[in-house]
């Protein structure tokens, strides 16, 4: 007969009556038949349920096989490069210098936001926005601080893609733009104009000295990934790239129509 382990026979009575005691002492509320108090909505069905999905994955993306190695290369590319490159920069830079860098670049993108909602016709956002562009370029120091938020001018969002959009341009197909992330051929055309339209004005001389030190803009690229919480792989799921076009292709249309 084998030698019996005392140790080990003792840390197994211990193991049982831990897990008794957990058991006793878990209130019967659910959670060990979490589908005894579910109730189920008898208008939805199975069909219901096939609609929805189809739905989620019905977004026009032709070029599927191409992003898809887009998308592949932008996740390599972040967590190879990008991330550790923003960690760096965050592990280096005060939260202040970080801070003021972002109110400086966020104060530049306040030109095409202004552009765009002057030729959607948005009177008052073009109003704030051109408030915002005076504040904070006089009293913010270039753009440095953000003072106009606190007076109530809040920032916003709107670019060529959604001036497209509001007169009715149709999104195109799907894209995954490399680096730069999910996209579409409508505000793909729109990320190109806001780009020339932000180096026509040269607000504060920053598109033409960013000509000859491209680390001006090296700094803008890492200042935008590091204020973007997203990061690749996060949604823990093998359907993170339907996810991701189906969000994006949604919010574009609220963003649209708002």
């Amino acid at each position: 007969m084998a030698k019996i382990d005392k140790k080990a026979l003792w840390l197994t009575l211990l193991l049982v009556s831990g897990f008794a005691q957990a058991e006793q002492e878990v209130d019967p509320d659910g959670f060990k038949q979490p589908l005894k108090n579910l109730t189920f909505n008898p208008g939805l069905d199975q069909r219901e349920f096939e609609r929805s999905t189809f739905g989620a994955l019905n977004v026009y993306d032709p070029l599927e096989s191409w992003n898809r190695r887009v998308y592949h290369f932008n996740y390599r590319f972040d967590e190879w490069v990008f991330l550790p490159v923003v960690d760096g920069y965050r592990y280096v830079t005060p939260t202040l210098v970080q801070k003021g860098v972002s109110n400086f670049f966020s104060n530049l993108g306040d030109v095409p936001n202004l552009l765009n909602s002057l030729l959607q016709l948005k009177g008052k956002r073009a109003l704030d926005t051109t408030g915002r562009l005076l504040i904070n370029t006089t009293l913010g120091v270039a753009g440095l601080w953000d003072p106009a938020t606190r007076m109530g001018l809040m920032k916003q969002d709107e670019d060529f893609g959604q001036t497209l959009g509001h007169y009715g341009v149709g999104d195109g197909p799907y894209l995954m733009l490399p680096l730069l992330g999910p996209s579409n051929l409508r505000d793909t055309g729109g990320l190109v104009v806001d780009f020339s339209a932000e180096n026509q004005v040269n607000l504060l001389n920053v598109a033409e000295a960013s000509r000859n030190h491209p680390e001006i803009t090296l700094l803008e690229v890492v200042d935008q990934r590091s204020t973007v919480n997203f990061r690749y792989g996060q949604l823990n799921s093998p359907f993170e790239y339907e996810k991701i076009r189906f969000f994006y292709t949604e919010s574009r249309k609220l963003r649209i129509a708002d």
